[in-house]
């Protein structure tokens, strides 16, 4: 869905290059910066899951490092290793924010009221 917005608004092509491969990330030109807010932006949407999904704080690095590394196995099947430096800091940075907010949502969830029936 986002790189269907990115192709709406920015007129870039969608493939499945973009998500399996390193060659469209690239934190030093404006282009690679739209990519590189795709892979930050999931990363968010996937903190916001885990509170849904997940529900327990102690459990969103589990599941956080796991989601990680079945995509850079499907990167490594897809296209091998990732080898420019550009894609581990971006998706390593998106791994952190996902543990970071999915940690914070899920604690937000676990100490909300519980609602009780007005009889």
């Amino acid at each position: 869905l986002i790189f269907q917005c990115n192709h709406v608004l920015f007129g870039s092509s969608i493939t499945v290059d973009r998500i399996f491969t390193a060659k469209f990330l690239d934190i030093w030109s404006m282009p690679g910066w739209i990519d590189n807010g795709a892979v930050l932006v999931s990363s968010v949407t996937c903190a916001l899951l885990l509170a849904v999904i997940v529900e327990k704080s102690k459990k969103c690095l589990d599941f956080s490092v796991t989601l990680f590394l079945i995509h850079v196995m499907a990167c490594t099947f897809y296209g091998g290793i990732p080898s420019t430096w550009d894609w581990w800091i971006v998706h390593v940075l998106g791994v952190i924010i996902m543990i970071l907010l999915g940690e914070f949502f899920c604690s937000r969830r676990e100490l909300s009221d519980i609602p009780l029936l007005a009889i």
